[in-house]
């Protein structure tokens, strides 16, 4: 049964990732940050959707792992985003 909800949650994944780069081609705004960006929004949606109610298998607890550093790197791409912005100079 774990291993099926696993390969539920992988599929989800992989259909939101392959969703969202298609929609990004179609609207000519491919690029590497934006397609990060949305992927994170999906996993984070997908592990929400997904999330069991009473007990929390092992390999869910390792995704964490993925969360944080998402986050890690959401943050440097927002950084050099606001860096872009600001006039040269300032910082």
């Amino acid at each position: 049964m774990a291993t099926a909800r696993r390969e539920r949650f992988i599929r989800a994944q992989l259909a939101w990732m392959l969703g969202a780069t298609l929609v990004l081609v179609l609207l000519d705004a491919l690029s590497y940050e934006l397609v990060f960006v949305v992927s994170l929004i999906g996993f984070l949606v997908v592990v929400e959707l997904t999330a069991p109610i009473a007990v929390t298998p092992r390999w869910r607890r390792r995704l964490l792992w993925l969360i944080g550093g998402g986050l890690v790197v959401f943050g440097y791409i927002v950084v050099q985003r606001i860096l872009d912005i600001l006039p040269p100079g300032v910082f």
